[in-house]
């Protein structure tokens, strides 16, 4: 465990206290409660202590600096693999991660849905803690012997610098699409921001990104050694797929040679995110003929495509909240889909609003049929979201029930012969976050499992539990 705490709450005997200023707090309020629990010293940027303190121009500058002083000497010695990109950190961080415990190689996982070192899980307050967090979970991973780490890095945590100083040897940019406008302000400040993650690599890391985005440039550092993939061209180039609803099939060039792949994985997106897990995999030693074998048993993670079989009929759970990810899941659907699709959807209160219109559009014209229901909707009223994402709409194939789990039967209960339900935004969440940061119990698999087990109407088959 690292002796530097910027929580206070968290403060030990003997830790080292920071106060940080930060969005919606300054750490210089929780001086006295780190004194309180037993730090040794304080940094701050003004005011005088009854311990030993110092005042700084930057607490996070000076945070950082300790950090990398003190233990990126370890940190150096594993390999760190960090993800950026709207769409598919977690899916393909979590195949590295399954990979590479497939090869029994000890790796550790953190981002979206947790911390995973062996088989301890702890859930996490943002895809990309606070950079003390991240240390202390890197620093016990290393103490505990692990020597691989996969890590999100969304552009939040990269434009509050939680992640500066931690040495990656690999970078992988997914693509770059619509969402986090409401902090970033701009499509070109939310690149600029994920561009921060490969300004970081230590010498001889690798750029890893997606030839097919058009911000690919962005990212393509002339100062990086940079290896590109995608269906369009780049280093490894997809050439063709197939897919049924029990995985895909695709082929690859890379170096003038083909390899075929299988994988219990479907979706055009999941084919780049498994072709990034093999770049890193090859990156990493391991043989063509190894990789095959065990991406055969790939698995994919919580909340991400998610099935369940209901008779003839495939309820489907999934994380995406974003309309370039409610575009990817519902087109792959359609594609293996024989029967009607239908959406249980909301969008996130107190974020990027601009979205909600876009999403809803996307949803009812791929869709049979839609119900709008409640993401996560903090301190913003419902029927505002709601009258958001149908604002202009001129679609009708939709109702609204802003009861979640009332949303989530009906969707349940249009179901016949061949359909699919998808129940999209919250994937792997277990709670559902209303005003004033309350947190009530609720996800949706549970959901979905629990009304058809009391319904006693079928025998349930979990395909991907």
């Amino acid at each position: 465990m690292i002796n530097i705490k910027t929580d206070s709450r968290k403060v030990k005997k003997g830790d080292i206290f920071v106060a940080l200023r930060g969005i919606v707090g300054d750490g210089h309020d929780y001086i006295p409660k780190a004194i309180e629990n037993g730090a040794s010293k304080i940094i701050a940027e003004e005011g005088e202590y009854s311990i030993p303190y110092e005042i700084v121009k930057d607490t996070r500058e000076y945070l950082n600096n300790y950090l990398k002083e003190h233990y990126n000497k370890y940190l150096n010695e594993m390999h760190l693999i960090g993800i950026t990109g709207t769409n598919g950190k977690t899916t393909t961080a979590y195949l590295i991660y399954d990979a590479l415990k497939k090869f029994d190689k000890k790796c550790c996982y953190i981002g979206t849905i947790g911390f995973y070192l062996g088989e301890k899980k702890e859930t996490l307050p943002n895809t990309t803690p606070e950079v003390t967090e991240i240390y202390d979970m890197l620093i016990k991973a290393y103490d505990d012997g692990y020597r691989y780490a996969v890590i999100e890095a969304s552009s939040e945590g990269l434009l509050h610098r939680r992640l500066e100083n931690v040495p990656f040897e690999y970078a992988i940019f997914t693509n770059l699409t619509q969402d986090h406008l409401n902090i970033h302000g701009t499509m070109a400040n939310y690149a600029m921001c994920k561009q921060k993650l490969f300004n970081q690599l230590r010498p001889h890391g690798k750029a890893i990104i997606n030839y097919d985005d058009p911000n690919k440039g962005i990212f393509m550092l002339d100062y990086n050694d940079n290896i590109t993939y995608g269906f369009t061209g780049g280093d490894y180039r997809i050439t063709d797929y197939q897919m049924s609803i029990l995985g895909s099939n695709f082929t690859f060039i890379k170096d003038d040679v083909k390899q075929n792949i299988k994988v219990p994985l479907i979706g055009k997106y999941n084919i780049y995110n498994v072709l990034v897990t093999i770049i890193i995999l090859r990156e990493l030693g391991f043989n063509y003929g190894e990789i095959s074998d065990v991406l055969l048993y790939i698995e994919s993670p919580p909340g991400r495509m998610d099935m369940v079989e209901y008779k003839n009929n495939r309820i489907i759970i999934d994380y995406a909240h974003t309309p370039d990810a409610v575009l990817n899941i519902i087109s792959t659907v359609k594609e293996v889909c024989d029967g009607n699709i239908y959406v249980v959807f909301g969008c996130t209160g107190d974020r990027d609003r601009t979205k909600r219109p876009i999403m809803t559009k996307i949803v009812t014209d791929l869709c049979d049929k839609a119900i709008i229901t409640c993401d996560d909707v903090h301190n913003e009223d419902p029927n505002q979201i709601v009258n958001d994402m149908i604002d202009g709409l001129k679609n009708t194939n939709y109702e609204i029930e802003l009861d979640r789990k009332k949303a989530i039967i009906k969707g349940i209960k249009l179901l016949t012969t061949n359909d699919a339900l998808l129940i999209l935004g919250k994937g792997h969440e277990e709670v559902m976050i209303v005003k004033d940061n309350k947190r009530i119990p609720f996800n949706d698999k549970k959901t979905v499992l629990n009304y058809l087990e009391s319904s006693k109407v079928i025998r349930i088959e979990k395909i991907d539990d």
